[in-house]
């Protein structure tokens, strides 16, 4: 009997070389439940069994030299995982010269089991499903080495994306610096065009390593949502103005469309955020200039819905099924043009899925544009306000105390300071960042957390213990997870600020800080 696709790896081959052995051998196997393929000659054994087959049983009269020269060539041909087993139906009574002579052939690098004729049926059944269960494990380690294999070469292709997309910023901001060092004191256009260059090219890395840590966050569950009433209509517009300068230099039109009543969804703003922006900034990137682009949001069957179109590049049909995967892109040319590590969808997705959401692709095809849209539950407030910004405060000038082992991060961070007008103190490590703490008195001081010596917790324990709440500590780290700041907060420190810190958010904090730390600022650890 013929045995369907599906059954192939479980199927037993047949080879006898009399008229009626085989079909009967099958028949009767058949009735004991096993998927048989009957073999008319050793060829077709051989194809078969290299194609995909559970086990072979051979009667030994059929072995002549010719057969076990192929049947040789077959098994040595063999990928690593495979061992086909072979169950050899031998003549009754002793072992003849030809039996030995297939033990001293085959047995030596072959899985093979001889059986005895006349066989009782139980005891080939019993035979057989062993070989089967063998069988079966060897293609269970096989399909476990093709996973294997295909994320080592997934890997491979993502370290490739990465170096490829970190080098292009550092080799930006490299070149920035020299034509810095080398133009004349005076050029403030050319020197500020560079100063532009080296923020860009930060911000690019700086979102490089957010995606990598968010994608990771996501995946395993440990990004914690701040929720509470936000008007998409106030998400847009922030969104727009943060990435205002990518997309003037990529020369595109874009226009933002609001409805004048707010659209209201339960969400966290910061998140909510990084879906927009994610979304904005690969529509600029795959979207050639002079390109059009544009942002609806807008109210619909109680849904708060936002749409990102563009004029761009477009996706496949093939692709569109797989853009939300992490590291799929559709560009795989050396120039990567584009750019990006292929797993900003995928935190998209993540998100919008973790505030109730949906997020679709729509494309007509290659060179055709994109378009995505989001969908959220609306808010059900009878009135629900909008996201106002916050009063911008007074500058107030602080007593600041740095403490930070890496010295260009140190000596930055006290010029940047000393420009805003605090008083700037500054420490290379644990044990001198507390003793100028108790000799300084500062109003805010700026912990690194992976500090020699003495660890920034550390350093914030004793801090505490020394000068109570009249300081107001803040954790600088490149760790952000939610245990991260749990543990900052049992440590004594006030705020956590991942690195790299937003210049505009450090100022306001220093200008909203009151001479005993605020406990309200407890909350931005939670």
């Amino acid at each position: 009997m013929a045995a369907a696709p599906e059954q192939l790896d479980q199927c037993v081959l047949v080879f006898a070389p009399s008229g009626r052995d085989g079909p009967m051998m099958a028949e009767v196997l058949g009735r004991e439940g096993f998927c048989m393929e009957v073999c008319a000659d050793v060829e077709q054994l051989c194809h078969q069994a290299i194609a995909s087959a559970g086990c072979a049983v051979v009667a030994e009269e059929a072995l002549t030299p010719h057969a076990l020269r192929c049947i040789g060539k077959m098994l040595a041909q063999q990928p690593p995982w495979s061992d086909l087993p072979l169950v050899i139906l031998t003549g009754g009574g002793k072992t003849t010269p030809e039996s030995m002579r297939v033990i001293n052939t085959l047995a030596p690098t072959a899985n093979v089991t001889l059986l005895e004729r006349p066989v009782r049926i139980v005891t080939l059944t019993v035979a057989l499903r062993a070989a089967l269960r063998s069988r079966k494990r060897q293609y269970e380690v096989r399909d476990l080495l093709a996973t294997t294999q295909d994320a080592v070469r997934q890997r491979d292709r993502f370290l490739a994306i990465l170096g490829h997309e970190l080098r292009n910023p550092v080799g930006a901001i490299r070149t920035a610096t020299e034509v810095l060092d080398q133009i004349r004191s005076d050029d403030e256009l050319v020197a500020k065009e560079q100063r532009e260059i080296v923020r860009r090219q930060a911000a690019q890395i700086a979102r490089l390593v957010d995606d990598l840590l968010d994608v990771s966050r996501v995946t395993s569950g440990k990004i914690v949502l701040q929720l509470k009433p936000v008007d998409l209509r106030d998400v847009a517009a922030r969104c727009l103005q943060a990435l205002r300068a990518l997309i003037d230099t990529g020369d595109h039109d874009i226009t933002l469309t609001l409805p004048q009543e707010p659209v209201v969804v339960n969400g966290d703003s910061v998140r909510l955020e990084q879906i927009l922006i994610n979304l904005l900034t690969n529509a600029v990137k795959y979207t050639p200039p002079p390109g059009k682009i544009a942002v609806v949001v807008s109210a619909q069957d109680g849904e708060a819905v936002l749409r990102v179109t563009d004029t761009g590049l477009g996706i496949p049909p093939e692709m569109l099924p797989r853009v939300f995967e992490p590291f799929v892109q559709d560009d795989h040319s050396l120039d990567r043009s584009a750019g990006g590590l292929g797993i900003g969808l995928t935190v998209v997705r993540s998100l919008v899925e973790m505030h109730g959401g949906s997020i679709v692709a729509h494309s007509a095809g290659r060179g055709k544009g994109s378009e995505f849209v989001v969908r959220f539950p609306v808010f059900r407030q009878a009135e629900a306000p909008g996201e106002t910004p916050p009063p911008t405060s007074p500058s107030v000038l602080r007593r600041v105390l740095v403490v930070e082992d890496g010295a260009d991060a140190r000596r930055a961070m006290r010029t940047l300071l000393r420009l805003w007008g605090h008083e700037v103190e500054l420490a290379d490590d644990g044990r001198q960042g507390l003793e100028k703490a108790i000799a300084f008195r500062p109003d805010v001081a700026l912990v690194d957390i992976g500090l020699p010596g003495l660890d920034g917790y550390e350093v914030a324990r004793r801090i505490r213990a020394a000068l109570g709440r009249e300081i107001m500590l803040v954790a600088l780290t490149g760790y952000g997870q939610p245990e991260d700041r749990a543990r900052a907060k049992e440590a004594g420190f006030d705020i956590h600020l991942v690195k790299p810190v937003d210049p505009q958010r450090l100022r306001q904090l220093l200008s909203d800080a009151n001479d005993a730390a605020p406990s309200a600022s407890l909350g931005q650890l939670a």
